[in-house]
């Protein structure tokens, strides 16, 4: 366990350091209406993928930016015994416009399930990182969720699909909760959202479309540090999904799960 967290950190640092030198000169481009891609995307990727063949050349790697990779590849690479997911640039959005919130993710799974995962934000170099287990860290500190109970009381993080419109189910889960919330926050990259339930910065995130390379490592990063972690509905988190809710503590997470699946009042009229 030991290595699989040393090599994680190493090669989500190694992919950090190579987004920051091409941040501000990246090539952009579409890879769907509203989803970019950039080539500090790929080169990411490239680097993060070469330590990690390197150091296990018997595991699968599951990269976003994998070209031509059909779901019957994705998923015969997931049910593999070890399995490293990546997100060489969570983010992208915000990287491609010059906003400075972005981050590298990665996650080893064995039998689909996390065992390591490390997401690195690499302008604040804020690294945190979980064992399962053993934890979860800030830049080698112990790190736990916040005490927060009530809706009223938290600051919870969302995240809307590139190609978001009136019948997305993140924007109605949004507009029931933000009457009822603190405050809530759409920051562009999952992986931060998670890390940062993770040591309490937010109190809950919740998402009806993210990818699984984009959750792995946070996922495991809130329940290393007492979180609670289930999919939308309060059931059984399924990582390829693409749905999660992650709260700081059970209580504020069920009342999270009845805001989001209390038919609105339109829907009853």
């Amino acid at each position: 366990m030991l290595r699989y967290i040393e090599i994680c950190e190493k090669a989500v640092r190694a992919g950090g350091t190579t987004l920051i030198e091409r941040l501000g000169s990246a090539h952009v481009w579409q890879k769907s209406p509203a989803d970019l891609v950039t080539d500090a995307d790929l080169a990411s990727q490239e680097i993060v993928t070469r330590i990690l063949r390197q150091a296990f050349p018997a595991h699968e790697v599951l990269g976003e930016e994998d070209v031509g990779d059909e779901a019957g590849e994705t998923s015969g690479k997931l049910e593999a015994e070890f399995c490293w997911v990546l997100d060489p640039l969570d983010g992208t959005t915000n990287f491609a416009h010059g906003v400075p919130h972005f981050s590298v993710s990665l996650a080893l799974l064995h039998r689909g399930e996390p065992l390591v995962g490390s997401v690195f934000d690499p302008l604040r170099d804020e690294l945190f990182s979980a064992v399962a287990g053993r934890g979860a860290s800030l830049n080698g500190k112990h790190i736990r969720t916040s005490n927060v109970a009530t809706a009223s009381e938290a600051v919870a993080a969302i995240g809307f699909p590139p190609g978001v419109n009136e019948n997305s189910p993140d924007l109605k889960a949004f507009l029931r909760a933000i009457p009822r919330f603190q405050a809530l926050r759409r920051t562009g990259s999952a992986a931060l959202n998670l890390a940062y339930v993770a040591m309490g910065r937010y109190d809950a995130s919740w998402s009806y479309s993210t990818r699984i390379w984009d959750m792995a490592a946070g996922v495991l990063l809130v329940r290393e540090s007492d979180g609670t972690v289930c999919s939308p509905k309060g059931e059984d988190l399924d990582l390829r999904s693409g749905q999660f809710l992650v709260s700081a503590t059970g209580k504020l997470n069920q009342e999270i799960q009845l805001l989001l699946n209390t038919p609105s009042l339109d829907a009853e009229r």
